[in-house]
C-alpha cells in the first residue's frame, strides 16, 4: 500500500490591531484544523462585543468542516454584539460561499489595512504565533 503524502498541519498565528483581532489562517481548514482551531476561537469570541478578522488568504482548502468552524465564530460573535470580518480574494472561496448559500452571511473583505477606521491612532501589534505569548 502507497502511502500518501503528509498534509501540512493547520497553523495560525495571531495579532492585535488596535482592538481587532487578526487571526491568519494558513494550510488546510478541515476537520483537523476545527478540532485545533475551535478552542482558540472559542476563547476569542467569548468576550462582550468581539472583534474579529479571520485573514483565509494563505488557506489552501477549506471543507464543510472548516465552513462550520467559521460560522460558529460568526454565531458567537453575533451573540455577543460584536463584528467578525473575513480577509479573502480567493474567486473559488466566494463560489464555495454562494453555492452553500453562505454568501450574505459573512462580511468578506479583499483585504485588511494595518488599522481599522474606528480605531485613531491604533498601532499594529506583533504577530504572534499561536499558543506563545
Amino acid at each position: 500500500m502507497s502511502e500518501s503524502p503528509a498534509r501540512p498541519a493547520p497553523s495560525h498565528t495571531e495579532r492585535t490591531v488596535g482592538s481587532t483581532t487578526v487571526v491568519t489562517l494558513s494550510g488546510e481548514v478541515d476537520l483537523a484544523a476545527r478540532l485545533s482551531l475551535a478552542p482558540r476561537l472559542d476563547v476569542l469570541t467569548a468576550g462582550p462585543r468581539p472583534d474579529l478578522v479571520l485573514d483565509l488568504r494563505p488557506v489552501a482548502f477549506i471543507d464543510c468542516a472548516g465552513l462550520g468552524l467559521l460560522c460558529r465564530a460568526r454565531n458567537r460573535v453575533a451573540a455577543r454584539g460584536g463584528r467578525l470580518r473575513l480577509v479573502s480574494d480567493n474567486a473559488s472561496f466566494r463560489r464555495i460561499l454562494r453555492s452553500t448559500g453562505l454568501g450574505g452571511v459573512f462580511v468578506l473583505l479583499p483585504e485588511f489595512g494595518a488599522a481599522p477606521a474606528t480605531a485613531p491612532g491604533s498601532r499594529r501589534g506583533p504577530v504572534v504565533p499561536a499558543g506563545q505569548g
